[in-house]
């Protein structure tokens, strides 16, 4: 039995878990009866219903939920698969669009959309506390339209125009008018619902007629005793007076002033002066009700307004002043005896006469001013604010910057001391040039177009004046003078100087302020450390050891504070070689002619000498007794000192044929009957001869003619010959061992 329990609780266990597991949600509908669109006051009915398959053994709970616009606006949980939302009546705040979702545990699904649309608005029901109300009392007003819902605007009208508007959650409002009419008033209010304007607005209520009653008693009287008209001095007593006495207020006001208040009817007095002439306003307020009268007070004046004058109308320092306090009678109740004035200087008094005198000084300057009184009317004068000018002192006149003879410069003409406005004049030679107007804080610059000497600035001087009898004159104008230096001259020490020696250059203007500047310039180029200040009108610079490149054209420039600068003319320096050099050049040149003399004496000799001094012989080899003409003659030139095989090889038996008179080849008047040469036996013209294959073999030369000629030598006769004697291969090679 146990064991049938225990399977019967796996099995509900499996079963429950099995059905939780099984549960799907296959659709959401959501359908609006009668219809998405309905008039106002029309029963609407939302139907959700949910079809679920599921595995359980019982229904599921559905949780429905509905929504409009997006928000909850109704839920329920139950374990019917449809629920409904009644709207009875359906009113314009529901209209909108509409969800409706099932959640079942975990699975939720949501419905199709559906759009409602209410149209109409209740009219609304308009009422007042009460219909009859006085003028200024608040009128309580309440409008409804007791079956719409949602946010509403209601508005309220007085004899159709808007007075007021007011947003309520709640379908009825009650607001407070201020009747400020005293005719009867109209009112009627309407709705919208705020979320829907696009419904419009309602129809207006039912009108209710408002009577509004006049508060006469709350009207004021005024009144002036003695009289509204009056004469200065006399004492008059406004009364304001009202009939309704329970809580209000009172004012006495005159040109906006409010000169007395009380909370019922009263009385105000006061001794009446020319100026409380004017208009009163009496005036009550009770709520917002208000109510005036006004009257006019007329106060003939005994006198004038005293006046206060002074003369002269402006007065230096030092000289006498007079104040006078007068004033004219107006009412024949009153002589000029009686009226009596006072002085004041800064509100004390200082004299009861009504003329008063004075010395100016720093001392009495201040505000003035006088009374008149008469039967116990006083009257003030207006104030006159004394302040005693200071006479202009004597000016300076300066100078502003530098004065440069020949340019424009500035002076300033001014006086420590003057009261404003004061007038400055430059004159030259006691005449005017210019003038200027001080006011405030301008000065007076004037502009001197220039002087042509130094000298000439002493003829400028200022006037300075603030008064028909001061006018002060300054001393002469005195500045230093700059005078802008002349060209400048360059004069050097010499013209061309030795290599090594140093060049003084000195540079002067004839004119010029001190100190000038004087700069020297080496071809257009600046001189290093060249600049230099002197308090004179001429300056120098060395250059020491001067040298070949230092040669060529020099100038200088000379400058002054007149900040222009001038430049001389060029000079023109020429260095010469130093002594050491020329001495190394003539010896250079001495040794130069000996070697070239020399060179040339060899030379000579060389070329006259017929074996060692020439540079070429030239030999002629042809058969012997040629004509001169004949084309078989051959010319060969021989370096008689590079070739050695040939100056040792010409022997005939033994001997070297140019070995004879060698000693007299040396002497430079040697003749060609001074060689000797061996001449050759008559040769067989018929016979060939054989040329020798090379240097080593045997030479034979037969009946051949060899003629030497010398440059500068006349040549031998055509039939002069030297005959070589056979030499055979075995006698060479006996002659060289």
């Amino acid at each position: 039995m146990g064991a049938g329990l225990l399977w019967l609780g796996l099995a509900g266990l499996w079963q429950a878990l099995g059905t939780r597991a099984a549960i799907t949600i296959d659709q959401v509908r959501l359908t609006v009866h009668p219809g998405n669109e309905v008039v106002s006051g029309t029963n609407l009915i939302l139907r959700c219903e949910a079809d679920v398959s599921h595995s359980l053994s019982r229904p599921p709970t559905h949780s429905f939920s509905f929504l409009h616009n997006g928000q909850v606006v109704y839920s329920k949980n139950i374990s019917a698969s449809v629920v409904e939302r009644t709207f009875s009546p359906a009113r314009v705040s529901n209209s909108g669009q509409y969800e409706c979702t099932v959640r079942i545990e975990d699975k939720a699904k949501t419905s199709n959309r559906q759009t409602l649309r209410i149209t109409g608005l209740q009219t609304p029901t308009m009422k007042v506390k009460s219909d009859i109300v006085s003028e200024g009392e608040d009128i309580i007003a309440t409008c409804s339209a007791a079956e719409e819902t949602g946010t509403l605007m209601f508005l309220f009208y007085e004899d159709n125009q808007e007075v007021k508007s007011e947003v309520s959650n709640t379908n009825t409002i009650s607001i407070t008018l201020t009747m400020k009419k005293l005719t009867d008033i109209y009112l009627h209010c309407a709705y919208m619902v705020v979320r829907h304007p696009t419904a419009g607005f309602s129809n207006n209520s039912n009108t209710v007629k408002v009577f509004v009653r006049d508060l006469k008693e709350l009207i004021p009287q005024i009144s002036f005793s003695p009289s509204a008209s009056v004469v200065e001095g006399e004492r008059v007593a406004i009364k304001c007076e009202v009939q309704d006495r329970s809580a209000l207020e009172m004012f006495l006001t005159k040109d906006g002033t409010i000169l007395h208040r009380f909370h019922t009817s009263f009385t105000y007095s006061l001794t009446v002066r020319e100026e409380d002439s004017g208009d009163y306003v009496c005036k009550t307020e009770k709520g917002s009700v208000q109510k005036k009268v006004e009257n006019r007070l007329s106060v003939t004046a005994l006198f004038t307004r005293p006046i206060l004058t002074m003369s002269p109308y402006e007065v230096f320092e030092g000289e006498f002043f007079k104040l006078n306090c007068s004033s004219s009678v107006i009412s024949n109740k009153i002589s000029k005896e009686d009226i009596k004035y006072v002085l004041l200087k800064d509100g004390q008094r200082i004299s009861t006469n009504p003329i008063f005198r004075k010395s100016a000084s720093l001392v009495n300057n201040g505000k003035y001013s006088c009374w008149a009184m008469a039967r116990g009317v006083n009257k003030t004068s207006l104030p006159h604010l004394l302040k005693a000018k200071v006479p202009v002192s004597v000016p300076v006149l300066s100078a502003v910057g530098k004065v440069i003879v020949g340019r424009p410069f500035k002076v300033l003409c001014e006086a420590k001391n003057g009261t404003l406005p004061i007038t400055y004049t430059l004159l030259k030679d006691h005449t005017p040039v210019d003038s200027r107007v001080v006011n405030g804080t301008e000065r007076a610059i004037f502009t001197i177009t220039s002087i042509r000497f130094p000298g000439e600035i002493d003829s400028f001087t200022c006037q300075a004046y603030n008064g028909p009898r001061f006018i002060r004159t300054s001393d002469a104008l005195t500045a230093p003078v700059i005078v802008p230096v002349s060209e400048p001259m360059l004069k050097p020490q010499e013209t061309t100087v030795t290599e090594g020696s140093d060049l003084v250059l000195t540079c002067s203007a004839q004119e010029g302020s001190y100190p000038i500047t004087f700069t020297w310039y080496h071809n257009k180029l600046l001189l290093l450390y060249s600049r230099q200040e002197v308090q004179s009108s001429k300056g120098s610079h060395i250059v020491k050891m001067i040298t070949r490149d230092q040669r060529g054209d020099y100038h200088c420039e000379a400058s002054n504070q007149a900040l222009e600068t001038k430049q001389s003319k060029p000079a023109r320096i020429g260095v010469s070689l130093a002594l050491w050099k020329k001495a190394l050049i003539g010896v250079l040149c001495i040794l130069l002619l000996v070697a070239i003399v020399v060179v040339l004496t060899a030379f000579f000799k060389k070329t006259s000498h017929p074996r060692r001094k020439r540079q070429a012989t030239e030999l002629s080899v042809k058969p012997s007794r040629p004509k001169s003409g004949d084309p078989m003659r051959m010319s060969l030139t021989l370096d008689i000192e590079d070739n050695t095989v040939l100056n040792g090889t010409p022997c005939v038996m033994g001997r070297n044929v140019w070995s004879e008179n060698a000693s007299g080849s040396d002497s430079d008047d040697h003749t060609d009957e001074e060689s000797e040469l061996v001449q050759p036996e008559q040769a067989d013209p018929s016979r060939e001869i054989p040329m020798p294959k090379n240097a080593e073999d045997e030479y034979i030369i037969q009946h051949t003619e060899v003629q030497v000629s010398t440059p500068g030598v006349p040549e031998q006769a055509e039939g002069a010959a030297l005959e070589y004697v056979q030499l055979n291969n075995s006698e060479q090679e006996t002659h060289d061992t």
